[in-house]
């Protein structure tokens, strides 16, 4: 109960202050929409219901520590919700167009022009959405919010952010400077400890070597 509390007030002491709930013109959302929103280092992304209601796939750490459901429910800060990226901690949530938005200006279906799949209908949208509503596993590449709106709006669970991430680390690991490196840094270490043999000298080739293929 102490740890909650002391997390609590931390918590509530980073918060922001909330909206005005008259910024969000709600006559321009309709059911199934895709709203974005920029949030910490990422995009946040959630599907509207309609009845100022948006359903969205959030970290969140406070469920780990306290079953206060009106805890719970209040509007999922930063911290909370990089702590449950950390946890791997998630739901699938309802909250208000403002505790969504969480100030920030909102894209609606900005991803129609991205993905190649055309949207569902609606209705079929905001079931598909409801029914998952819960606990889920999280995954910051593998299973988060995109991955969620976009099987809700579109029938597949893909996630751009994931992909445009990958690519670019592909491009910095998989270059020719990093199997340089990789193997000037193998050889000084197998000089440096004194350990050159086929065992230790093989490896650090093959590592260099797949990585050298794979640029």
């Amino acid at each position: 109960m102490f740890l909650y509390q002391l997390l609590n007030f931390f918590f509530v002491a980073s918060q922001k202050e909330e909206e005005d709930a008259s910024k969000y013109d709600l006559s321009l959302y309709k059911c199934g929409d895709l709203l974005e929103v920029p949030r910490t280092l990422f995009t946040h992304f959630g599907i509207y219901l309609g009845d100022n209601r948006v359903a969205h796939l959030i970290p969140d750490f406070l469920p780990v520590i306290t079953r206060n459901k009106s805890a719970i429910a209040k509007m999922v800060t930063n911290n909370r919700l990089l702590l449950g990226v950390l946890t791997k901690t998630a739901s699938v949530r309802v909250d208000s167009v403002v505790d969504f938005a969480f100030g920030s200006e909102i894209l609606i279906n900005h991803m129609d022009k991205v993905c190649s799949q055309p949207p569902l209908d609606g209705e079929e949208v905001v079931r598909r959405a409801e029914k998952l509503l819960g606990p889920v596993n999280y995954s910051l590449l593998w299973h988060n919010c995109e991955h969620y709106v976009m099987y809700c709006r579109y029938g597949m669970a893909i996630s751009y952010q994931t992909y445009q991430f990958c690519t670019t680390v592909r491009k910095i690991v998989c270059s020719r400077m990093s199997s340089y490196l990789t193997a000037l840094c193998g050889a000084a270490l197998l000089f440096y400890l004194g350990c050159v043999t086929p065992l230790t000298v093989l490896p650090t080739l093959f590592v260099s070597f797949t990585i050298w293929m794979a640029a």
